[in-house]
C-alpha cells in the first residue's frame, strides 16, 4: 500500500485543498501533518493573536479529520529533521506540499528535499495560494512586470478559469485511518507549543471563511463605491483567509469572475494586486532588505524613534491616523484605506524610514504577508515598484473628512472624542485641552515640503 505524507502550511483546509487533493490521486492512504516551527515562533509575543487563529484553524481541521476516521499530526520543532522523521515513521513514499516562495520558505524547502530524497522520499510541491507564481506572468520581452497595471492585463488575458481556477477535491476516504496514527499522536494545546490562549479578532478555520465569503458577496456590487470606506464594513475580511488558506484563493476567484459588475470587477483587481506583490518579491528579493527603486537605497529618514513610538501609541493627534492605530494594536487588523493613510504619515509627516511601520505591522498584522507588507509600505513611501509618486503626499485632515465623514470610526476608536462638537477630523486647540486629547504632533503642511524636498533631492542623485 502506498503512502504520503500532506504537510500543510499556508492551506488550513480540507476543501480545495491542491497538495491534499495531489496526494490522495497518487497514494492509497494519506496522513496530514501541521508543524509549529520555532523559527518562526520564537520573537513572536507569547499571546500572538496569529498563533492563536492557526491553533484554532487546525482544531477545526482536527475535527474533521476525526470524522472521517483520522486525525491531524501535529508537531512542534524543525521542519528540516521533523518531515523526514514523519515520513520514515509512517513508511510514506511521498510529500506532498503547497508552494511557499517567500525567502525563507524556499530555503527550508530545499533543506527538506535534499533530507527527504536522502532516506528515497519524493517531495513534490503544487502551486495553491497564488494563481500566477514567478515566471508565469512575463512582458512581451520575457521580462517581469514593475508595473501593476500591465501586469494585471497581461494576468487576465493569460487565465484559463476552466485550468487556472479548477476546483482540487481530495478523496477524504484515502485519509490513513486513526489506528494507524495513534503511536504517533501528541498532545498540542496552545499552552504546549508555547503560546496563551487569546481570541483572535475575527474566528477561525475554514467554516468561518465560508461565512465571511458568504456575507460579503450580496455585498460585491457596491464594493468599488464603498470599499474606502472604514465604517462601513463593505470589505470582505477575507485577507486574513487568503493569508492562511483557510479558504482557496482560486475559489475567491471564481466568485469574482462570476459577477459582472464594477464591484466585482473592482474586487477582482484588488486580488492581483496581491498576486502582482508576490511576483515582485518573487522575481526583485532584494525588496525584503531595501528599496526596489535603488535611486533611494541609501536615503537616510530623518524621523525619530520618539516619533514612530508616538506613531505607534496612537498619539499624533490626527484623529483618523490616532483611530486606526489604536484599532490595530487591539485587533492585529486595519482597513486598507487606513493602511496608506498611517503609512504615508510615518514616512511623509514624520519622516521616519518606512522599514521601521513594516516590522511593526509584520510583528501584528493578523494577514500578515511578507509580500504585501513590503510592497505596500514601499509604495506608501514612494520607493517601491510602482510607488505612489513621492510628490503626491496623503493630506489626513481631507482623507478624514472623505472617507469617515460623521467621524463614526473616530468615535469608535478615539473615546477622547467622541463628546465633542464641532469639526472632529481637526479639533481645535480648545477642543483638544477640554476632551484630554493630544495637540498635532507635526504642522501637516510644512512637513509635505520636507519629505519632497527630501524625497526629490534623492531621487535627483
Amino acid at each position: 500500500m502506498k503512502r504520503a505524507l500532506c504537510w500543510i502550511r499556508r492551506d488550513l483546509r480540507l476543501t480545495d485543498n491542491r497538495a491534499l487533493c495531489e496526494a490522495t490521486e497518487s497514494a492509497d492512504a494519506v496522513a496530514v501533518v501541521f508543524i509549529f516551527d520555532p523559527e518562526i515562533l520564537d520573537p513572536l509575543d507569547r499571546d500572538d493573536t496569529r498563533v492563536n487563529f492557526i491553533h484554532q484553524s487546525l482544531r477545526a481541521i482536527d475535527e474533521k479529520l476525526k470524522q472521517r476516521g483520522s486525525q491531524l499530526l501535529v508537531r512542534h520543532g524543525n521542519p528540516v529533521e521533523l518531515v523526514p522523521q514523519l515520513a520514515r515513521e509512517l513508511m510514506a513514499d511521498e510529500v506532498f506540499t503547497a508552494h511557499d516562495l517567500e525567502p525563507g520558505a524556499l530555503k527550508r524547502d530545499r533543506s527538506v528535499r535534499e533530507a527527504l530524497l536522502a532516506q528515497g522520499t519524493q517531495f513534490k510541491t503544487c502551486k495553491d495560494h497564488l494563481v500566477r507564481q514567478k515566471t508565469e506572468v512575463l512582458s512581451q520581452s520575457g521580462t517581469p512586470f514593475k508595473v501593476y497595471t500591465p501586469y494585471s492585463k497581461a494576468w487576465k488575458a493569460a487565465l484559463i478559469p476552466a485550468k487556472d481556477l479548477a476546483e482540487y477535491t481530495p478523496d477524504l476516504k484515502k485519509l490513513l485511518p486513526v489506528s494507524d496514527l495513534t503511536s504517533l499522536l501528541r498532545p498540542w494545546s496552545i499552552e504546549e507549543i508555547g503560546f496563551v490562549a487569546k481570541q483572535p479578532w475575527l474566528a477561525a478555520g475554514e467554516t468561518a471563511a465560508k461565512a465571511r465569503l458568504a456575507t460579503f458577496l450580496p455585498k460585491i456590487d457596491a464594493y468599488g463605491e464603498m470599499r474606502d470606506f472604514p465604517a462601513a464594513e463593505a470589505t470582505s475580511y477575507l485577507s486574513v483567509d487568503l493569508r492562511f488558506g483557510t479558504i482557496s484563493n482560486r475559489e475567491l476567484f471564481r466568485q469574482a469572475y462570476a459577477k459582472t459588475s464594477k464591484g466585482a470587477e473592482k474586487w477582482l483587481n484588488e486580488l492581483i494586486w496581491r498576486e502582482f506583490y508576490a511576483d515582485v518579491l518573487a522575481n526583485f528579493p532584494h525588496v525584503v532588505e531595501g528599496t526596489f527603486n535603488s535611486s533611494y537605497k541609501d536615503l537616510e529618514w530623518p524621523g525619530t524613534d520618539e516619533m514612530f513610538e508616538i506613531w505607534k501609541a496612537g498619539q499624533t493627534g490626527y484623529p483618523i491616523v490616532d483611530a486606526a492605530m489604536r484599532c490595530f494594536a487591539e485587533t492585529g487588523w486595519m482597513h486598507n484605506r487606513l493602511r496608506m493613510i498611517v503609512a504615508s504619515f510615518l514616512t511623509k509627516d514624520l519622516l521616519v524610514d518606512y522599514r521601521k511601520g513594516e516590522a511593526y505591522f509584520a510583528s501584528k498584522l493578523l494577514d500578515f504577508e511578507l509580500a504585501s507588507n513590503n510592497g505596500g509600505w514601499q509604495w506608501a513611501a514612494s520607493v517601491g515598484v510602482d510607488a505612489q509618486p513621492y510628490f503626491r503626499i496623503f493630506n489626513p485632515y481631507l482623507q478624514s473628512v472623505k472617507f469617515d465623514t460623521k467621524g463614526t470610526f473616530i468615535r469608535e476608536w478615539v473615546p477622547e472624542l467622541r463628546g465633542i462638537s464641532g469639526d472632529i477630523h481637526k479639533p481645535s486647540p480648545e477642543v483638544r485641552a477640554k476632551a484630554g486629547y493630544v495637540p498635532e504632533v507635526v504642522d501637516h503642511m510644512v512637513q509635505k515640503e520636507l519629505a519632497i524636498k527630501l524625497l526629490s533631492k534623492q531621487s535627483e542623485s
